[in-house]
């Protein structure tokens, strides 16, 4: 026996689109099959990468003992090629490493650094974490946010002034801790470091990038586009060895990273030597 409408209990209702109440209709939400047909499709999204994509991936899959080992760098490589992470490029992976396209969607939107959106030709992230907050992060950023956009608009997180991937763009954004607490307020550009910013460094460095410009970082390789450090951070550079150190080499110390270990050798202070005790023995079950 069937009832018009889902009630609890064991009778079913007569369609599976029956409205819930009286009151409510939702033919237009669910509607049955004949009504539906030609409303869902499965067309396969389009392969918008070269031949020469296709062959770094099949490089990274050549990396790992299991091809999805590959997902996170093939990720930095399609972001290499468009900027961003599109749909194209979740089928694109997911196609590659044999994976569904919810599986590589569920990896894409879990880490910060595979954006979503069509990024600028710059990734501007501002620390906002406790100590760099504390020091001027939030300030740095707000100011950015109205330079940037302005007072009336201020520019939103993960949002670009400019044309994405077009020359001078510029996507702001606030981060997480990025490990640089001894140097705090930090910024970085393209995932290099800006130390000890001020508001008004901070301006004069976006000005920079948007006149074409690429300022060298505080520390780490020289500046590139956020598409060239997605190839970077797939795992690609130059074979050439002395473009290759061009591209990579910089400074990596800061005097005041190294504070605490040259205040301990001045003072003769050493770790203490751990010993070698026996590890307990577990109970036998």
């Amino acid at each position: 026996m069937t009832s018009t409408f889902p009630e609890p209990g064991p009778k079913d209702a007569a369609t599976t689109y029956a409205a819930a109440a009286s009151d409510t209709d939702v033919v237009a939400i669910a509607p049955d099959p004949g009504v539906a047909a030609g409303i869902i499709t499965e067309t396969p999204l389009e392969d918008v990468f070269d031949a020469d994509i296709h062959a770094k991936a099949q490089e990274l899959i050549a990396r790992y003992p299991m091809s999805r080992s590959a997902l996170l760098p093939m990720l930095h490589l399609v972001q290499s090629v468009q900027g961003y992470v599109s749909q194209e490029g979740i089928a694109f992976c997911a196609k590659q490493l044999d994976l569904s396209d919810a599986e590589v969607s569920a990896v894409a939107t879990f880490y910060t650094m595979y954006k979503r959106r069509p990024c600028g030709e710059h990734l501007v992230s501002v620390c906002t974490n406790t100590l760099c907050a504390a020091m001027g992060g939030d300030a740095i950023y707000k100011k950015l946010q109205t330079h940037l956009g302005s007072e009336e608009q201020p520019l939103g997180h993960n949002e670009t002034a400019g044309t994405p991937n077009e020359p001078g763009s510029i996507t702001l954004e606030h981060a997480e801790c990025l490990a640089a607490c001894d140097l705090a307020p930090v910024i970085q550009v393209n995932y290099e470091y800006f130390d000890n910013q001020t508001e008004e460094k901070a301006v004069a460095l976006v000005d920079a990038l948007q006149a074409g410009k690429k300022p060298a970082p505080t520390r780490g390789a020289p500046l590139t586009n956020f598409k060239g450090a997605e190839l970077q951070l797939a795992g690609f550079f130059p074979e050439d060895e002395r473009t290759y150190r061009k591209d990579v080499d910089g400074p990596s110390q800061a005097v005041e990273t190294l504070r605490g270990a040259k205040l301990a050798q001045d003072r003769g202070w050493v770790a203490p030597v751990a010993q070698d005790v026996p590890l307990p023995e577990v109970e036998k079950k």
